[in-house]
């Protein structure tokens, strides 16, 4: 598996166990490269996957927040 799907899967993880909240930032590219002392480049493409995913969205000129949790229709 491609470095930058592992730090997705590690990513997403985090997100599914409430380690980071809905509509609050995760770490930036730069605390994540220090974190697992991976390329910027990586990090991009993990948080790029999430995107596609819909666990986080980025605002333009603030960063990426964790997205909020999909509402169930009631019947």
């Amino acid at each position: 598996m491609p470095p930058y799907l592992q730090l997705a899967e590690i990513l997403a993880g985090r997100i599914e166990r409430g380690d980071w909240q809905p509509n609050r930032p995760i770490p930036s590219e730069l605390q994540l490269v220090q974190e697992f002392g991976i390329a910027r480049g990586t990090v991009r493409r993990a948080v790029a996957v999430l995107r596609e995913r819909g666990l986080v969205f980025t605002v333009p000129q603030r960063g990426t927040y964790v997205s909020p949790p999909a509402e169930t229709v009631a019947e």
